[in-house]
């Protein structure tokens, strides 16, 4: 599973060095431009700013630290200029100290809250997102998660991939909307998924299955304002043997064939419902069948993908794209996805994107 990182690299002084290390940089100045200047120009008053700017950045011991080095500053001052109001200057450093230090307290303790809030989000995640073999017998598979809400990394795209006695069966969907609630509905489907996959013959019958599991957490937890909650669906089913692919698509974004350089969108013949809609719509849903011959790449992919905006507006080319990638393992192809859609939108996303890269293998 690719998912962003960072990089481990021989860390060099950059500019996140010198940010840190900008509250003593203040201090050398102010005290500089205080020693060497005329009394009346007073540089020394600026002296409780330094405490100030490090409780934005550092802990509280730091922070009381520099205070500390500042107000013996000033009395060094006090000694080479009399009259420079040196207890006022110095009353004012010791009480931005003390907020400083107060102020260094609250925020370490919001940043703890925030990780704490990050690991929960991730073993939520780890619920809707398991991670999965990169090879299924003949099939080897790849998939890449990342959501727009960075903070939370979750959001209400989801996948699955499960082996099973009618072939490798693979699930792409997104639900409509961000947040817990949409990370909700999400592992409701792909839990039900997870089973009907294993118990069902015929994916028609998986995919009523996931519609009457996302129709029942609709009822027990309805969705705020007046829009219903939906998702897309994508259902493909790999035979063992190979050479084909049954799709059933319940209103998602087409999957992409490469095959020898040659692109082939794998639009459905007749579209079926959307999870919870079948009520609705009708619960009539059509399998397309395709070839799928050894050496072929197929891409999942949800919406976020497709509609990555660049700075003008203009969506990312998803298919144009896929037709100029050579011949790849999934990984590297979702790789190069990854990198050329952060480059492509300047590493702004407006949506959670998930994708599948499916490659057959000669048995």
């Amino acid at each position: 599973m690719i998912v962003p990182g960072r990089l481990r690299l021989r860390r060099r002084p950059g500019p996140g060095s010198f940010v840190r290390l900008s509250p003593v940089i203040l201090t050398v100045v102010i005290a500089s431009l205080a020693y060497s200047t005329p009394p009346e120009m007073a540089f020394s008053r600026l002296l409780p700013a330094a405490p100030a700017l490090a409780a934005a950045m550092w802990p509280v011991l730091p922070t009381v630290l520099l205070g500390t080095v500042c107000l013996f500053l000033m009395i060094g001052l006090s000694l080479v200029f009399p009259g420079l109001g040196t207890w006022w200057t110095a009353a004012g450093i010791i009480a931005v100290t003390v907020a400083a230090a107060y102020g260094s307290h609250v925020r370490l303790q919001r940043e703890r809250t925030l990780i704490q809030v990050r690991l929960v989000a991730e073993a939520a995640q780890q619920v809707v997102l398991s991670p999965m073999p990169r090879r299924f017998g003949i099939v080897e598979i790849e998939s890449l998660y990342l959501a727009a809400a960075a903070e939370a990394r979750i959001g209400g795209d989801f996948y699955e991939v499960v082996d099973t006695p009618y072939g490798v069966r693979l699930l792409i969907g997104d639900v409509r909307g961000k947040g817990l609630p949409a990370v909700g509905a999400a592992a409701a489907i792909v839990n039900a998924f997870r089973e009907a996959a294993y118990g069902e013959a015929d994916i028609v019958d998986v995919a009523r299955r996931l519609d009457a599991s996302s129709t029942r957490y609709n009822a027990a937890f309805p969705p705020e304002g007046p829009m219903e909650r939906f998702a897309t669906a994508l259902l493909v089913e790999i035979p063992h043997g190979g050479r084909r692919i049954d799709i059933l698509n319940c209103g998602h974004p087409p999957p992409l064939l490469l095959n020898g350089g040659k692109l082939r969108v794998l639009e459905p013949a007749t579209p079926s419902p959307l999870l919870s809609l079948a009520d609705l719509i009708g619960d009539q849903y059509n399998v397309d069948t395709f070839d799928f011959a050894p050496g072929d790449l197929l891409l999942l992919y949800t919406d976020g993908i497709a509609e990555a905006r660049a700075h003008d507006g203009e969506f990312f080319p998803l298919a144009a794209w896929m037709r100029r990638q050579p011949p790849t393992p999934p990984r590297e192809l979702l790789t190069a996805l990854h990198r050329d859609l952060l480059r492509y939108s300047r590493g702004r996303l407006d949506d959670d994107i998930a994708a599948l890269a499916v490659r057959l293998c000669e048995p």
